[in-house]
């Protein structure tokens, strides 16, 4: 059993260090949703700043020119406080998790969710278990999602391979996404470049 603790100090992927993806799907602001993937205080404490403020700027990016596109806003967040049946597995690997505590719930205040947005329950690793996130995407006739937030190895990376699974294409913004290590956040962004999805920058969403 691991508690979350102090990650590694490294540099976000620049435009240099993308890997090629795969598949050359082009984002469409009609067609696409974006996620911000569990940006809440207890998730990003243990982050460096080196990782921690580029990782903030650039979702704060992503939701600012989304907005304007009028492309549906989403996010996840942990409930916090979950009982031993709620947490299920997930103790045995991180322990009891987050408190309900606002110092640990709270999305950051930079990316405080608009009076449009829609925030989804998160209980296991991809955003899509037991939330409404498939049915809301199939409602809103969208079959595309632009996924930032953290941990790329972990949530990010799972939430990827559910959306591929269902015909969901997945968009992985790979300076936009932040991990305990450099090590981890590159093997997710190769492994979705590889084998579910595209990886691209801040820069090149809707660019």
């Amino acid at each position: 059993m691991s508690e979350l603790s102090s990650t590694t100090t490294y540099t976000l992927p620049d435009e240099n260090e993308i890997p090629a993806s795969i598949v050359s799907w082009c984002l469409d602001p009609t067609r696409t949703t974006l996620l911000i993937h569990d940006m809440q205080r207890y998730f990003l404490a243990p982050l460096s700043p080196s990782v921690r403020d580029p990782l903030v700027r650039n979702c704060k990016v992503l939701l600012t020119r989304c907005e304007a596109l009028g492309v549906p806003v989403l996010y996840t967040a942990q409930p916090g406080d979950m009982t031993d049946a709620q947490r299920g597995l997930l103790k045995d690997i991180w322990g009891p998790g987050m408190r309900a505590d606002p110092s640990h719930r709270e999305i950051i205040d930079e990316l405080t969710p608009g009076s449009k947005s829609t925030i989804l329950t998160k209980w296991r690793y991809s955003a899509f278990h037991r939330s409404e996130l498939l049915d809301l995407m199939r409602d809103l006739g969208r079959d595309q999602l632009i996924i930032c937030g953290v941990y790329a190895h972990v949530g990010i990376l799972a939430t990827a391979i559910d959306a591929f699974s269902n015909d969901i294409q997945p968009f992985v913004v790979a300076n936009a996404v932040g991990d305990f290590s450099s090590e981890y956040h590159r093997m997710a962004i190769n492994y979705a470049a590889t084998r579910c999805g595209v990886v691209l920058t801040t820069k090149e969403v809707f660019q």
